[in-house]
């Protein structure tokens, strides 16, 4: 029978392994290896918890069915998980990336990207005419970030998955800023979808993971090969936790977003406040195109105020939030991108993206949102 996410969320696939004893919570298998029982033959498909583990497996069943994929492989984090996707393309092969990405992404591109021969190619890519004029005969992948970390740029996944076929390239989606609950790219036309699990998934500032979502099932040994050998194959505890996370995700969602867009309608009427980006409010430039393709704004949002010193200001006096990088866990957090998220790109790229000494960006957490609000109110005051 059909499922739906919430339904998901809890149960996953409804698949239960034969020795779970119905287990309410999946049993952490925390062992390094799995006995033989003859020359030739292994119980179930487990064999050495690099390979595989049912914990680990378990999890990855669940998400592939969250996102409507193929198959799903869990990593030790979202950047392990880029980093996979990355060994699938040769050296000389183009990546054509949206220009606006998070700074550990644009990291990997510079340092290890290049040195292995990849050609990045940035992009404005919420225009679809400026994403296909920029495509060429060696473009493998179309690599995009919706919304965009941190600018909120939403770039139309469908568009973006026709070009990318018209091409005979992928089309790659870091889906971590809405998550499978409010948006899921693989029915829009993605190939691959990548989730740092860390974030809203695992939901609880306590653990890291990152997933790899594939539309086509051809590609999974191919994904788990690299995983294995690259030795970032997610730990036993580390896949329950994300699960646990996992279970709770819905009414997550709705709280945190809800707060997210009481608090972005607040912000605009602040007088120190000079610009809000927040997917949710009916001004921002991608505000139709995310309506049309996901079921909800989610709860990250930045926001530029007067000037450096109260940007300053804001991150020593906040009290209930948390001057933190990470985002998606029940605390609140705030982030100064030019010196966290994106501290590895070029400050001419960060002015050029609108990253100033006057940024600030915010994962709504699950406080009450007016004790949230009360909170930006002192500590701007």
């Amino acid at each position: 029978m059909s499922r739906s996410i919430e339904t998901l969320c809890v149960h996953g696939d409804g698949h239960r392994f034969a020795d779970s004893r119905e287990s309410l919570s999946m049993p952490i298998y925390q062992t390094a290896a799995f006995g033989h029982p003859d020359l030739g033959h292994s119980p179930d498909r487990f064999y050495y918890t690099r390979l595989t583990n049912p914990t680990r497996t378990h999890l990855e069943e669940t998400v592939a069915a969250l996102e409507g994929a193929a198959a799903a492989v869990a990593f030790t984090s979202g950047m392990a998980a880029i980093t996979a996707v990355f060994e699938l393309f040769s050296p000389g092969d183009r990546i054509l990336c949206s220009a606006d990405l998070y700074g550990g992404t644009v990291l990997l591109f510079d340092s290890i990207g290049r040195k292995n021969g990849l050609i990045l190619d940035l992009v404005d890519s919420t225009d679809p005419a400026l994403v296909e004029n920029a495509m060429t005969p060696e473009t493998k992948a179309i690599y995009i970030e919706t919304p965009s970390n941190p600018m909120m740029n939403v770039t139309d996944i469908a568009a973006c998955a026709e070009i990318a076929k018209k091409f005979g390239a992928w089309l790659i989606v870091d889906n971590t800023f809405l998550s499978p609950y409010l948006q899921n790219p693989i029915a829009l036309g993605a190939d691959i979808v990548i989730h740092s699990g860390t974030k809203y998934l695992a939901g609880h500032n306590d653990t890291i993971s990152g997933f790899v979502c594939i539309a086509d099932a051809a590609l999974e040994e191919k994904l788990r090969k690299i995983s294995y050998t690259l030795g970032a194959t997610l730990a036993p505890m580390d896949a329950w936790l994300t699960e646990r996370g996992i279970k709770t995700l819905p009414v997550r969602m709705e709280h945190q977003q809800k707060s997210a867009m009481a608090i972005a309608q607040w912000l605009k009427g602040h007088p120190r406040v000079k610009k809000v980006y927040y997917v949710g409010l009916p001004e921002h430039p991608g505000y139709a195109v995310n309506a049309k393709q996901s079921r909800g704004a989610g709860a990250m949002l930045s926001f530029t105020v007067e000037s450096p010193e109260l940007a300053q200001q804001v991150l020593a006096k906040v009290q209930i939030i948390t001057f933190a990088e990470s985002l998606g866990g029940p605390e609140s957090l705030i982030t100064f991108p030019a010196t966290q998220t994106h501290a590895d790109v070029s400050p001419e790229d960060r002015e050029k993206l609108g990253i100033t000494d006057c940024f600030l960006r915010m994962s709504v957490g699950l406080e009450n949102t007016q004790d949230l609000i009360a909170d930006l109110e002192q500590a701007m005051a």
